[in-house]
């Protein structure tokens, strides 16, 4: 994979990308709250043989740092641009967690450039799924981390989000990067953008979720269950896996993603 950016208003923002173009959708992996890219490694190895891959840091995150203004409209407008870099025109998206908003954003300001959506432990945009206590609470995530010493909360965020030992490692050494001030930061931006999206959104494209079987994140399994019902959105259960799935049980995770690809590739817009 090659290192390489984009430079905007705000921040440099990296990304990595190579593999094999070979008819194929290209595919762009979006991480999670206090993770970078390395989240998506063993599918970067896995797809990266038929696809061409884009991994890259969200704005706050990894190498994409300073970063001023952050929103999700202007993350979509980054990745928006590194496509265009690329000449990308359309792309299956693949996102985790806040990497999930990300998508979520981008497919609603660029639908043409969207083949398909997979989020994994993310949740939907629009008020009608959260209770008013529940919104409040996700405004005050940033606070609360600050009640715990940076070492314990580096170990917690990262122990709560996975069941394996090489998942629990990855996100451990990625949200090490992070300050304390960092990983308030970025978690009073997600949260606060999130909930600025009041409606609830449909998509053009195809979605599947994914949950891991384990996943303990706040309420998202609660959520995950609530959109599926709601919009008809196939919902997979990754099992023996935590929030982070796609690391602890990739296996699985790779599997349901290709059988994704190839459900767009048979659809007649794919």
């Amino acid at each position: 994979m090659e290192k390489r950016f984009i430079q905007t208003p705000r921040g440099r923002v990296y990304y990595w990308t190579g593999g094999q173009a070979a008819g194929l959708p290209p595919l762009v992996f979006t991480h999670g709250l206090t993770h970078d890219h390395t989240a998506f490694d063993p599918q970067v190895d896995h797809f990266c043989t038929q696809h061409t891959v884009i991994t890259w840091d969200l704005p706050l995150h990894g190498e994409s740092r300073p970063y001023s203004d952050f929103s999700y409209a202007a993350a979509a407008d980054d990745l928006a641009a590194i496509l265009d870099a690329e000449q990308i025109d359309r792309a299956v998206l693949v996102g985790h967690s806040m990497g999930g908003f990300v998508c979520q954003e981008f497919a609603i300001r660029f639908p043409e450039r969207v083949m398909g959506m997979a989020l994994l432990g993310t949740t939907p945009f629009g008020h009608v799924y959260y209770r008013g206590w529940e919104r409040w609470l996700l405004t005050k995530a940033g606070a609360m981390a600050g009640w715990y010493p940076y070492r314990y909360l580096v170990h917690s965020i990262a122990r709560n989000a996975s069941r394996t030992d090489a998942a629990y490692q990855n996100l451990k050494a990625a949200v090490s990067k992070l300050s304390k001030k960092e990983i308030q930061r970025s978690m009073d931006a997600a949260y606060r953008d999130f909930l600025e999206r009041k409606e609830e959104v449909r998509f053009d494209c195809p979605v599947l979720l994914l949950l891991g079987e384990h996943d303990t994140t706040g309420l998202v399994k609660k959520y995950n269950h609530a959109w599926t019902e709601r919009t008809g959105f196939p919902l997979k259960i990754i099992p023996d896996a935590g929030h982070c799935a796609n690391l602890d049980n990739p296996a699985v995770f790779n599997r349901l993603l290709e059988e994704f690809i190839r459900s767009l590739q048979a659809s007649p817009a794919g």
